[in-house]
């Protein structure tokens, strides 16, 4: 018993000893030694700073664009009041002023281009990492990943151009004749075919926002572990079931987390949907009809605005426009958490 603690508590007490004399013997050691901690110190406590400061610029940012927001809104709010939500009539040459039709538009081309987009940006996520053959993957990922380097106004001009006229007369006039006579779809999918509108933009911001999804997603599911994977596979399941009851309940807070950041881009979008939607100031029924979103109307009308009302009217419109994407972005976080605790229990 002596032997053991001699061995375990008395050697390394007395090594520290000698170390200790040894290194008050060397005060060039020790200067050294005090010298560098000092620098450790001090590039410690600059680091600190620096990241405080970068962290209260942002704040400070983020309190400037509202209060200037609010600043220039000012004038429509005290007009209008809250009225000017929930108001439809757009009439500058009346200096009458409504956003319900822009928001109309904005949540429409947002929700047709995330019913598109995450669906297919998650199929393709899968397919790149479980199914597609070594050779293809890292071709199709950069062919996917280069989507999301396409300026908007490309985006806008080809759907203009090339997609909007091929979709009226291939996609628009069938669908319009085939669903003349159903319910409810006729009236969704109803009307002239003019090629633009918003279910056209819809589907350009779909195409915008895919490899956001798509990159996402596939990042995600690379770090689910291979031997979930490998006893799934060895209790019989299919890929299909490896997938949906295991990789992604697995990664479902990332996946979810790449479609809520795709979401913020498709509201916010202009140049694109600017060229495709029609800029029409009207709440349609049809997703086929034009229409307008509050980056379109801002981008087209912000240059000829002649009055202070007219431009505190799109100015506010943006701001309703931050507000709605920090609601939305608000409730993601939200769902994020609740997830997360979740699987914690």
């Amino acid at each position: 018993m002596f032997v053991a603690w001699d061995q375990c508590e008395l050697r390394p007490f007395l090594r520290g000893i000698l170390l200790t004399d040894i290194s008050l013997n060397e005060p060039s050691a020790l200067t050294a030694r005090a010298e560098t901690a000092r620098r450790g110190s001090a590039g410690d406590t600059r680091f600190r700073y620096i990241a405080l400061a970068a962290a209260i610029a942002v704040l400070v940012i983020f309190a400037g664009v509202i209060a200037s927001l609010i600043v220039g809104a000012w004038p429509s709010f005290k007009e209008f009041g809250f009225s000017f939500i929930w108001t439809e009539v757009w009439k500058p040459t009346k200096d009458k002023f409504g956003a319900l039709g822009l928001i109309y538009g904005t949540l429409v081309t947002s929700i047709i281009a995330m019913v598109i987009a995450v669906p297919v940006g998650i199929g393709i996520a899968i397919f790149l990492t479980d199914l597609c053959p070594r050779p293809l993957r890292r071709p199709i990922g950069i062919a996917v990943e280069l989507l999301a380097g396409i300026p908007s106004i490309i985006y806008g001009i080809w759907g203009l151009f090339v997609f909007a006229p091929w979709f009226q007369e291939h996609v628009e006039g069938p669908v319009i004749d085939s669903l003349a006579n159903v319910p409810v779809l006729s009236t969704l999918f109803g009307g002239a075919p003019f090629g633009i509108g918003v279910f056209t933009a819809g589907l350009i911001v779909s195409i915008m926002i895919l490899p956001f999804i798509s990159a996402i997603t596939r990042d995600v599911l690379e770090t689910v572990p291979s031997v979930l994977k490998e006893a799934s596979y060895g209790l019989g399941s299919t890929s299909w079931e490896v997938m949906w009851r295991v990789c992604l309940p697995f990664c479902s807070t990332g996946v979810v987390g790449g479609c809520m950041l795709a979401l913020g881009r498709a509201l916010g979008e202009t140049m694109a949907v600017t060229f495709v939607i029609g800029n029409a100031h009207k709440i349609s029924p049809s997703l086929f009809d034009p229409g307008t979103s509050i980056s379109a109307t801002i981008a087209n009308e912000f240059s000829e605005a002649t009055t202070p009302l007219y431009t505190a009217s799109l100015i506010e419109a943006g701001l309703l426009l931050f507000v709605i994407t920090f609601i939305v972005l608000a409730c993601a976080q939200m769902m994020l958490r609740r997830m997360e605790a979740g699987k914690g229990k």
